[in-house]
């Protein structure tokens, strides 16, 4: 909502200046030059993407003009699940193998709902189980382990920013080429007067017009935002990541949490009194984002 209300008043400040001055909005129409620009910088986004990437890109997109950063009741519904599920592991570390292997059957699991859809932290908590009770590792080599599958995981979803931002870059410069190819077309018509000309000459330069306001104007930006909600995103990953290292320090399950919860950011982060109350009701309903 924000990227449409943003486009909006970018729009509204840029065209209606223009009007504002006396300009003719009718002369920035030019359907030609946006085919030009757009299809041709579209083509080169696909010509350097890969099939991955150009899904992860449209994904990226539609998440940043219709998804949410993690919220303090999905945050909440996390830390309940790691408490759920660590004290589970201190009772009977096998017994949470059955959960992990198929945790979308799993009665824990299907009381946060709000981690069940989000799957790659879902794979990344499970994975991370398995491996320590197949062959439990030190929190050194742990926390190694959970860095390198972030990292990986970021990684390949920056991909979608950057293949934006380089999409951004590449407008003004096929802004000058839809202008050129407008004066070359201005070329064939000196001799059909001052009048023509002109508006020839000025359809030309609306293409080096477009070129850079959708670059820095909605390209650019639209990167900036996919990026952001990308780190935003990652904040879900770090706060399991501790909670599971603090557990492999065999802390106990309050004291897991509580490390989880310190490393939310403070704008989403519960509180401790929060925490304290839902994890005594722990696994007596349905989470916090379901609520």
């Amino acid at each position: 909502m924000l990227i449409i209300i943003g486009g909006i008043f970018v729009c509204a400040c840029v065209f209606g200046a223009f009007a504002g001055h006396g300009g003719n909005l009718a002369v920035l129409w030019q359907p030609v030059e946006v085919i030009i620009i757009v299809g041709a910088g579209i083509g080169a986004t696909v010509i350097s993407s890969s099939p991955a990437v150009l899904k992860e890109i449209i994904g990226q997109i539609k998440h940043a003009l219709t998804g949410k950063p993690p919220s303090k009741a999905e945050y909440t519904d996390a830390l309940l699940l790691m408490y759920e599920i660590i004290k589970t592991a201190k009772g009977n570390p096998l017994s949470l193998e059955a959960h992990v292997e198929k945790p979308e059957a799993s009665e824990i699991f299907k009381r946060y709902p709000s981690v069940v859809k989000n799957h790659h932290v879902l794979h990344f908590l499970c994975d991370t189980l398995k491996v320590q009770i197949s062959a439990p590792m030190s929190p050194y080599d742990l926390e190694d382990l959970m860095d390198k599958d972030i990292d990986a995981i970021h990684a390949a979803e920056m991909k979608a920013a950057t293949q934006i931002g380089k999409f951004g870059d590449a407008m003004p410069g096929l802004g000058i080429v839809a202008a050129v190819l407008g004066i070359v077309q201005t070329m064939g018509k000196l001799s059909m007067g001052k009048e023509v000309i002109g508006h020839s000459v000025a359809a030309a330069l609306v293409g080096t017009f477009l070129g850079i306001l959708v670059s820095y104007g909605f390209a650019g930006p639209i990167a900036a935002r996919v990026e952001l909600m990308i780190n935003d995103s990652g904040g879900m990953f770090n706060a399991v990541k501790v909670a599971l290292l603090a557990y492999a320090k065999d802390c106990s399950p309050k004291v897991c949490v509580e490390f989880a919860r310190r490393s939310i950011p403070p704008e989403v982060r519960p509180s401790f009194e929060e925490i304290d109350k839902a994890t005594s009701g722990a696994g007596k309903g349905g989470g916090a984002a379901a609520a």
